[in-house]
C-alpha cells in the first residue's frame, strides 16, 4: 500500500472494442488517461466512432472543460472543436470519474471522505459522497476481480455498471490489470486492453489543462 500511496501521477493508454446498449459492435476506441494525485486532476483524450472527446477536470476547484464529440459531421472521429465548461451531467460524470478512479479506490481507507465496509466475505464497499462501489477481491491473490457500481458513461442515463479485471502485470513495483471487460445493465459494452502505463513521470499540470488548438485528442500513436 505504501508503494501505491507514493504514486503522484499516472498515465495509461488503452485500446478497446466497444458495443452499444443492444450488443451491436461500435468499433475500436483509443484512450489516454492522465491523473495527478496532489492536484486531483484528470485529463481524458479519447478517439472513437462518434465518441471522440477531450476532457479536463480539476477536482480541487470542482471545474473543468470538455470538447464534445461531433455527432452529425461527415467525419465520425472528429470532436466539435469547441471547449465548453463542464456543467450538469458532464460535470457529474467528471466528478464521478475522479471519485471512482482506481488509484483512489484502492487507497480509500487512507483518503478523507471515503468510507470502507465489508458487507460480505471478499467484498469491500467503498462509499464517497453519493457514490458507492463494491469491489470483489480474488480469494487467492487479494487483487480486485470485479468492481460494481453505477455507470455515468451517459450522464443522462445512469445504469448499473460492472468491470472485471485480469492479466495483472507488475509495473514500477505495482500490479495493474492489463485486461478489463465492462458491462452496463448486464450487457457487454467494452473490452479494454492496456497498451502502456507510466507512473511518476512528472506530469505537468499546465500541460494537462491546455486546450488543444485543433480540438483533437492527444493520443500517442501505436508503435
Amino acid at each position: 500500500m505504501n508503494r501505491l500511496a507514493a504514486v503522484s501521477d499516472y498515465e495509461e493508454t488503452i485500446r478497446a472494442e466497444a458495443w452499444d446498449s443492444r450488443g451491436g459492435a461500435v468499433g475500436q476506441v483509443s484512450k489516454r488517461t492522465r491523473w495527478m494525485r496532489a492536484r486531483d486532476v484528470i485529463r481524458l483524450d479519447q478517439r472513437g466512432v462518434r465518441g471522440t472527446y477531450v476532457l479536463y477536470f480539476d477536482g480541487n476547484s470542482g471545474s473543468g472543460w470538455e470538447i464534445l464529440p461531433d455527432l452529425n459531421g461527415p467525419d465520425p472521429f472528429k470532436t466539435s472543436g469547441k471547449p465548453v465548461e463542464l456543467v450538469g451531467g458532464e460535470l457529474q460524470f467528471a466528478r464521478g470519474y475522479i471519485s471512482g478512479f482506481e488509484l483512489n479506490l484502492w487507497l480509500a481507507d487512507r483518503l478523507p471522505g471515503y468510507g470502507v465496509t465489508a458487507p460480505k466475505p471478499n467484498v469491500l464497499r467503498i462509499q464517497h459522497g453519493d457514490d458507492a462501489t463494491d469491489l470483489t477481491l480474488d480469494s487467492t491473490t487479494g487483487l480486485p476481480a470485479v468492481s460494481a457500481g453505477i455507470s455515468l458513461a451517459d450522464p443522462n442515463h445512469p445504469v448499473p455498471g460492472e468491470t472485471r479485471y485480469d492479466a495483472w502485470k507488475e509495473i514500477s513495483g505495482l500490479r495493474f490489470a492489463m485486461h478489463r471487460v465492462k458491462y452496463h445493465s448486464g450487457v457487454k459494452r467494452g473490452e479494454v486492453f492496456t497498451e502502456a502505463i507510466h507512473v511518476n513521470t512528472g506530469l505537468e499540470p499546465d500541460r494537462l489543462a491546455a486546450k488543444p488548438a485543433d480540438g483533437a485528442p492527444d493520443i500517442p500513436r501505436r508503435r
